[in-house]
């Protein structure tokens, strides 16, 4: 298969976007993207992205619901503290925080039921 560089190559030498999709057998479409990406950015390379990679693991994310299955009440600040001593595992309280909110799990206030007054 021919590379991205090979399309910018045969559109500099008049080839229209069909002709080098018909070439390549790829969507014209995408050969469309790649020269509008060379020559938005001078280069069809991967840019980096926005946001990094997850930041824990699946194995992480299960010792994270064992912690907060065992006691619901304690902080964000002892979540990460207990998972660094318990299994070595480097996260902040944001993270605690960002996972457990994705886990379902939200910072709310018990109700605490009155006597008639």
């Amino acid at each position: 298969m021919q590379t991205a560089s090979t399309n910018i190559c045969e559109r500099l030498c008049n080839k229209s976007i069909r002709e080098i999709s018909l070439q390549l057998n790829i969507p014209r479409s995408t050969v469309s993207d790649i020269i509008t990406k060379w020559k938005q950015l001078g280069t069809t390379a991967t840019q980096p992205r926005r946001c990094g990679p997850c930041k824990m693991t699946e194995w992480g994310q299960r010792m994270l619901n064992c912690t907060v299955r065992r006691s619901r009440q304690q902080p964000e600040e002892s979540i990460a503290k207990d998972l660094q001593t318990s299994c070595g595992l480097q996260i902040s309280t944001t993270r605690v925080h960002a996972e457990l909110h994705g886990m379902g799990f939200h910072g709310q206030a018990a109700l605490t039921s009155q006597s008639a007054i």
